[in-house]
């Protein structure tokens, strides 16, 4: 497991390591789960967000006969179609919160909205994986403050010009002290999505956190799912550096 102490002093060269612990995959069927006793209250609970490039898919003889009469064939082939070559791929980790003082924000890398982990909102993103690396994404919560939550959406967006999410094999993983890893797989094929609520932690109160499965996938970026959710906060065009705007 990537220690507290390799996140603070920004060490990214490991991969993220779930450490053996058993797992359970969150589906549709089953789309909850509840981190409870000192799991739920101690240490940090992590959460990481790994993808990989796809090569784009060849096409069958049935789809090369149809494009054959399709008069869309003058066109330029689509980047994300053309031949078998890998895929440029940037998904982005981020979090919008609701705390029990009603004070809302979002942890997301477009902006350097990043987080603190000593004080509000007490969740940290460990940095900006634009390529799928094998450590991927990683987003800490402070659960010592857990009694500051009411709910936390983990959601992730697709930066710039990228494939469908059915194209990237994402993976949520959430991990807490103790207890079965959650898995949470990105694979529906929603070609138009630019952003996907993956799931909502909520605190009940009880010494209890809530996992539940949300996977919604959406057309727009952060105020579309704000809305969906209704977080009520204000939003505007964000960029990752001069040279490459997001939304």
């Amino acid at each position: 497991m990537v220690s507290v102490w390799e996140f603070l002093k920004g060490d990214r060269s490991n991969s993220f390591d779930t450490g053996g612990q058993f797992k359970v995959t969150l589906t549709k069927s089953q789309p909850q789960h509840a981190i409870t006793g000192s799991a739920a209250t101690t240490g940090y609970l992590y959460i990481n967000l790994h993808w990989s490039t796809r090569g784009a898919e060849r096409p069958t003889v049935g789809r090369t006969l149809r494009r054959f009469f399709d008069p869309r064939i003058l066109r330029p082939l689509d980047p994300a179609t053309a031949g078998s070559a890998p895929q440029s791929v940037d998904l982005d980790l981020a979090c919008m919160y609701e705390l029990a003082d009603g004070s809302r924000g979002v942890v997301q890398p477009l902006g350097r909205l990043f987080g603190d982990l000593s004080k509000p909102p007490y969740i940290k993103l460990s940095g900006d994986d634009v390529s799928g690396a094998s450590s991927g994404e990683t987003m800490h919560i402070n659960l010592e403050k857990k009694d500051q939550f009411k709910r936390l959406l983990v959601f992730v967006y697709i930066y710039d010009d990228t494939p469908a999410f059915d194209r990237t094999q994402a993976v949520i993983t959430i991990v807490p002290q103790s207890g079965p890893r959650i898995e949470i797989k990105l694979d529906e094929r929603a070609p138009a999505a630019r952003s996907c609520a993956v799931v909502l932690i909520e605190n009940d109160g009880e010494g209890k956190l809530s996992i539940r499965r949300e996977v919604r996938y959406v057309h727009g970026f952060q105020s579309d799912l704000d809305r969906l959710y209704g977080f009520g906060m204000q939003w505007e065009r964000g960029y990752k550096s001069a040279e490459k705007p997001g939304s």
